[in-house]
């Protein structure tokens, strides 16, 4: 598919979901990009971490991609790059902060040779054939969190990226609320826009808030070390622990080597001038508990952020004891309530306190609420509605709350969705392949080939290999070889083993050795039976034939 006389918007990541965004614009023969980012696995894909998206179809078409043009610096905005980006042989485009973190990570690849990455200032225009892009600042949380407004010859296209309303910013500049209503005047044909916080009946308030939250629980501790845990790329909130550090007379520390990278980041592109002198990691081992504020990675209960490995103990240089204060300064992300609650529980059994953000003002979010929705609809009055970074609820109400805004038209796409934006009503007018790879290890594969279906199968029921001993003559010898691994017959093991032995002999003597594939699939199914009787479960059942010489 090649654009003709028509602009197309394209998600390959990030509708149907939150995570993974990727955004395709097609007009006149070529394509940009906004945004490259990755997702991470659910129990559904075992021994797999990362989840990238399959760029396959713009692979195809790479002569005729212009570029990628990043909003921001979150994982599911960028972390694809290193992995990705240089198959597709085109410039990135990125403010100051975002371009520290993308080159710090090409660099760790060994990628910064063969990635090109241009630094576009602040509010800056990026020209790519038919698309002019502008960057208009809103506020998130992280650094330089970014709507771009496209430029076509069919009219602007407002993409918001991840945003919220903050009238008290700790970090930014974000556009005003007039600024955004001239952007409005101007002439808007289409917002692609956050879907996140829709069912929020609250706008999502401001870090200077929890600026006031965390000095009022924190100056009331006179004992104690006090850990804050916090999204690493939340540069803000690094801002509001220092000030509050200062205020209540204790020294800051970070634990984590994912916020000392993005604070060395922030401090590069000139943010965090104003924070107070850090205690190195090494120091506050040895220093007095009541002295410290330690800033901590492993919100989601990551098993080897340095947060857990204080809960365990396991952490070589801060000890947690009874007294201390652990304060969540972060949201609860569906699926890690296992994680979560196992990092807690740890604590809990250390006799450390624990604050939420359910206990006190201590976290507010970076997406927007249905208020500042509704806000950003007023002043943008675009005459399309297309909900991104969302599950399918979240994009349907969406859409439905931007109709109530008088919004004419709403599409909901999803991934893989080929929309007509102009000429004519905006249109789902194709499909385009759309699916995800997995990183195992160093290899990148599709998250449903052959080796993610058998390592599922593994997981869920085991593995039987069956082992067959053939003479000259196709004739059986010898004892049928069973090995069983992650079935569950501990207890009773070798009677079990026996079973299938005993299936397996009799399948084989009823097919020919001839026509192996028969002899394959008789001896699996017995085997299975057997299994399934012994059970409940179908392991996955391996048949090794060998032949004397």
């Amino acid at each position: 598919m090649t654009p003709g006389d028509e602009l197309l918007f394209l998600p390959l990541g990030g509708a149907g979901e939150i995570g993974m965004n990727v955004n395709l614009y097609g007009c006149r023969g070529k394509w940009i990009m906004l945004d490259l980012g990755m997702t991470f696995a659910g129990p559904d894909l075992p021994g797999i971490d990362l989840v990238l998206p399959d760029l396959g179809f713009i692979e195809d078409r790479r002569d005729d991609l212009l570029g990628i043009v990043l909003t921001h610096g979150h994982e599911d905005h960028i972390g694809a790059i290193p992995y990705l980006a240089a198959d597709l042989g085109v410039p990135l485009f990125a403010t100051p902060f975002t371009a520290g973190l993308i080159r710090r990570k090409l660099e760790e690849e060994g990628l910064h040779r063969d990635v090109e990455v241009r630094v576009v200032p602040l509010a800056g225009e990026v020209a790519l054939g038919p698309f002019g892009c502008r960057y208009v600042a809103l506020a998130h949380s992280i650094p330089e969190g970014n709507a771009v407004l496209i430029d076509t010859p069919f009219g602007r296209v407002f993409h918001t990226g991840d945003w919220k309303l903050d009238d008290r910013p700790l970090l930014g500049d974000p556009a005003t609320a007039a600024e955004l209503q001239a952007i409005g005047e101007a002439g808007v044909l289409a917002l692609v826009g956050d879907s996140t916080n829709v069912f929020n009946p609250e706008a999502s308030g401001s870090e200077s808030d929890v600026r006031d939250g965390l000095m009022q629980l924190i100056a009331g501790r006179r004992h104690g070390r006090v850990v804050v845990t916090t999204f690493a790329s939340n540069a803000a909130r690094i801002q509001t622990l220092g000030e509050v550090a200062r205020a209540t007379g204790r020294q800051l520390v970070l634990a984590g080597r994912s916020l000392e990278r993005i604070t060395e980041v922030a401090r590069e592109a000139g943010y965090l001038r104003g924070l107070p002198p850090l205690l190195p990691l090494e120091a506050a081992a040895t220093a007095r508990p009541d002295s410290l504020l330690i800033a901590s990675t492993g919100t989601q209960g990551e098993p080897q952020a340095a947060l857990a490995r204080m809960a365990e103990g396991t952490h070589p240089l801060i000890r947690l004891e009874p007294g201390d204060l652990v304060v969540y300064s972060s949201k609860q992300i569906p699926g890690n309530e296992l994680a979560i609650g196992r990092v807690q529980n740890a604590l809990a059994a250390l006799g450390v306190e624990i604050v939420t953000d359910r206990q006190a003002h201590v976290h507010v979010s970076g997406h927007p609420g249905r208020p500042e929705l509704e806000a950003m609809y007023g002043w943008i009055r675009p005459r399309i509605a297309i909900p991104v970074h969302g599950e399918r609820r979240h994009m349907e109400e969406h859409a439905r709350l931007a109709r109530a805004c008088g919004v004419p038209e709403a599409v909901v796409p999803t991934n893989g969705t080929v929309i007509r934006l102009a000429p004519g009503e905006a249109a789902v007018v194709g499909h385009a392949p759309a699916g995800r790879l997995v990183l195992d290890g160093e290899v990148i594969l599709p998250a449903d080939s052959a080796t993610m279906n058998m390592r599922r199968k593994l997981a869920w029921g085991g593995l039987i290999v069956i082992t067959l001993l053939f003479d000259r003559r196709e004739r059986l010898v010898g004892d049928v070889g069973v090995l069983a691994r992650g079935v569950p017959v501990e207890d009773e093991e070798e009677a079990f083993l026996a079973d299938c032995a005993e299936a397996a002999e009799a399948a084989a003597r009823r097919a020919p050795l001839s026509d192996r594939r028969r002899l394959e699939d008789e001896v699996k199914v017995a085997v299975r039976r057997v299994a399934r009787k012994w059970t409940g479960k179908k392991p996955l059942t391996e048949v090794q034939i060998l032949s004397l010489a």
